[in-house]
């Protein structure tokens, strides 16, 4: 098979993969950030730039470097290629760069925000970010909108990376909203009279990397780094029925679809599943989700025993584990 080498470690990969695809196939340092990639989803990527690289040596036909940095995103991975990420002092400073672009019009309210503690700006902006901005322009302002029924819409965030494009597009019956202008005033919007509202319209919350969708019936109800991640199941005719749960206490806050290392949806769930199926006797309790170390969401330690010994008799209550009805509690 080919290879690659990333950072000095080879690498094997499939013709046809990029760059940023054969560093996914290892993980780790390796992997490049992203803002507007998605694997799940087509003609993604090329338009945040996160996911830039340093290729030393094109391939071995053909051993030279390329003059300026490449998006791994859009380049295809070749035998004999070698490509710095991390071990690139050029690649490190235009990456600081473009996350200083991408928060000229971000606001910085992350304690305000519902993204906060699962957002990917945030993470970029702790790595890269510079301490004051050398903006001394307006910003962009927007007012907020609902664009659905459960979704709210914070334009002020948005970084126009097209995934909740992409995805309605992809996924659901009809688009009724993309992004309209261009320049600085491009904004994402719904066409005039229009809204957000088939069956997995719910999914561009997801896809979002940043706080500009949310979910409407989560907003303002918790941190997430309060609540405890559990995955469940259910029969669904619509979707796949497989979901995380996020419980304070005992009460379901919201209903997500679940995601991989990379941020990214596993499959995707129907708004059923999403906005309507908040009782833990809806669900099939499975266990605590598996959620990074690095991530603010472990600081809450849900996977303790006492939150086991919690998740054990959610599960006995709901009387899922036998197929029972839940008991009454005023049942002797």
């Amino acid at each position: 098979m080919p290879e690659i080498t990333i950072d000095g470690k080879k690498i094997e990969f499939a013709q046809g993969m990029t760059i940023l695809e054969a560093a996914r196939s290892v993980g780790g340092d390796l992997v490049p950030p992203t803002m507007c990639y998605y694997s799940k989803l087509k003609d993604t990527g090329g338009y945040c730039r996160t996911c830039i690289v340093k290729v030393d040596n094109e391939s071995v036909k053909n051993p030279r470097g390329l003059p300026k940095p490449v998006a791994s995103c859009r380049t295809l991975a070749q035998d004999g290629m070698v490509v710095r990420n991390q071990t690139s002092p050029e690649i490190q400073e235009a990456r600081a760069g473009i996350v200083e672009f991408l928060l000229i019009n971000h606001p910085l309210d992350c304690p305000v925000c519902d993204q906060a503690g699962e957002c990917s700006l945030q993470d970029l902006g702790y790595e890269y970010g510079r301490l004051n901005t050398r903006y001394e322009f307006e910003r962009r302002e927007f007012e907020k909108r609902d664009i659905g029924d459960k979704i709210k819409l914070h334009m002020n965030r948005c970084i126009l990376c097209y995934r909740c494009v992409k995805t309605a597009e992809q996924i659901t019956d009809g688009r009724v909203h993309g992004v309209c202008s261009r320049g600085d005033v491009a904004e994402i919007s719904t066409y005039i009279e229009k809204a957000i509202d088939n069956d997995f319209s719910g999914n561009v919350i997801d896809v979002c990397p940043v706080g500009a969708l949310t979910d409407k019936t989560f907003r303002f109800k918790s941190r997430v780094w309060f609540t405890k991640p559990v995955d469940a199941h259910r029969h669904c005719e619509k979707c796949c029925g497989k979901v995380r749960l996020w419980y304070k206490g005992e009460e379901i806050l919201r209903v997500t679809a679940r995601k991989d290392q990379f941020g990214e949806v596993d499959e995707w769930i129907c708004n059923e599943c999403r906005f309507e199926k908040k009782q833990t006797t809806d669900w099939q309790i499975e266990g605590p989700s598996a959620v990074d170390l690095h991530s603010v969401i472990s600081a809450n330690h849900y996977a303790s025993p006492i939150m086991k010994k919690d998740l054990s008799n959610m599960i006995l209550n709901s009387g899922l584990d036998t197929g029972e009805q839940p008991k009454d509690k005023t049942d002797k």
